[in-house]
């Protein structure tokens, strides 16, 4: 008798089953996904104040593996820092830029010039129609009879 023993058909039938089974159930494990880091003036300040304060060799990459950051950082804030932009050292909001106040105002203000001029048409319209409607019936205006006897 030998030491393998060998396994039943059926057996085998149901462990390669449940190794498909167990290949197509996804793995519930969710990896998170990378965010965008924000960093204030304040925290932009202070490392560029303690790199500068770094002598030795080897202190501000000792810095830089620290915070997470990258030298390329660093060059950047200083740029921003000797240009006096301690404003641009802030994080930029993104996505649009809320609209200007006085376009809101300018558009609202085109609006009713555009009402307006409809109303000033539709008013000389009716004047002209009442003008020919009053020389039609023979009837005189007290403006049209200054008008007529001065020339």
């Amino acid at each position: 008798m030998s030491h393998h023993e060998t396994v039943p058909p059926e057996q085998q039938e149901e462990k390669q089953q449940t190794d498909d089974l167990a290949a197509r159930i996804p793995e519930p494990e969710v990896v998170p996904q990378a965010k965008r880091r924000q960093f204030t003036a304040q925290y932009k300040l202070s490392i560029l104040e303690k790199a500068d304060r770094c002598m030795e060799r080897g202190q501000i990459g000792e810095l830089l593996r620290r915070e997470g950051l990258y030298s390329s950082h660093l060059s950047k804030w200083r740029q921003q820092r000797a240009r006096g932009q301690l404003q641009g050292l802030a994080p930029k909001r993104r996505g649009r830029k809320p609209p200007d106040p006085s376009a809101a105002e300018i558009a609202q203000l085109r609006r009713e010039n555009e009402r307006l001029r409809a109303q000033l048409e539709q008013a000389e319209i009716i004047i002209d129609v009442q003008k020919k409607l009053a020389k039609l019936l023979g009837l005189t205006t007290n403006g049209t009879e200054n008008n007529e006897s001065e020339p």
